[in-house]
């Protein structure tokens, strides 16, 4: 009887992880960037259980490509650790599932610690990826809202937008959904006050400290700036995401639209 309890108990640990872990992923990634604070990219990450399954490392933001570098490191020893089901590398954090059958949380943390400190960080090794976009008007309506906020001019905020080049750190939110690090400063923004019922698929936002593509329609609060054709999300493909973790993308101006 225990021999089949173990078999099954990879699924049934995946399935109580996510159910636990909802809120804990809404928390971390809608809420906790909103008001990051400048601290030391070494500063000590905070190590907690996530119910009986499930054992986090989460590091303060910002979010910086240092940091992700080390959760990606994190991330590769911890998928080799004796009973250890699951890795979820997020972005300032990790989350690993384990089987409380053959271990624990207090014995996973020190392991964690020793992994945060000696990590040498994981140079990203993914493809450079262009991104055609639309920029303004139907295609991005709060061009000109961002360009108020951060007292530049509408064709600035496309230049600079368009010049830097950015990580995907993580997907989330919904499949394919990318979160990227590398957004110049001045064009910080913070998300709209009233979030819309339905964001287009394929729009470019700017939310806080990073900007992102919605790959399908959904609600959403980020500042939408533009829209690229191109489908970053499609179950037939493999992988069914244009984009990983990883990946180093430029945007590119296929037009600026006003209206």
């Amino acid at each position: 009887m225990r021999e089949s309890v173990r078999q099954s108990r990879p699924h049934d640990v995946r399935r109580i992880f996510l159910t636990r872990s909802y809120r804990h992923f809404i928390d971390n990634v809608f809420f906790t960037r909103l008001n990051a604070v400048c601290l030391p990219p070494m500063t000590t990450p905070r190590i907690y259980p996530l119910g009986d399954t499930a054992l986090v490392c989460e590091s303060p933001p910002p979010a910086t490509l240092e940091c992700q570098r080390r959760v990606w490191a994190v991330a590769s020893a911890a998928a080799g650790w004796p009973h250890v089901v699951d890795v979820v590398p997020g972005m300032n954090n990790l989350t690993i599932v384990f089987d409380p059958l053959e271990t624990t949380a207090d014995t996973l943390a020190p392991l964690m610690k020793a992994a945060w400190r000696d990590a040498d960080g994981v140079a990203e090794s993914g493809r450079e990826i262009e991104i055609p976009v639309e920029y303004g008007g139907a295609f991005g309506p709060d061009l000109d809202a961002v360009a108020k906020h951060t007292g530049l001019a509408r064709d600035e905020v496309v230049r600079r937008h368009s010049a830097g080049t950015y990580v995907v750190f993580f997907l989330g939110f919904q499949p394919g959904f990318t979160y990227m690090g590398g957004l110049d400063g001045s064009l910080h923004t913070p998300r709209r006050a009233a979030p819309r019922l339905e964001v287009p698929a394929g729009s470019v936002g700017i939310g806080g400290e990073q900007t992102g593509i919605y790959p399908a329609a959904a609600p959403g609060g980020w500042q939408l700036i533009g829209r690229t054709p191109l489908a970053l999300f499609d179950p037939a493909r493999t992988p069914p995401t244009l984009l990983q973790p990883g990946d180093r993308v430029r945007f590119t101006v296929a037009g600026v639209h006003t209206g």
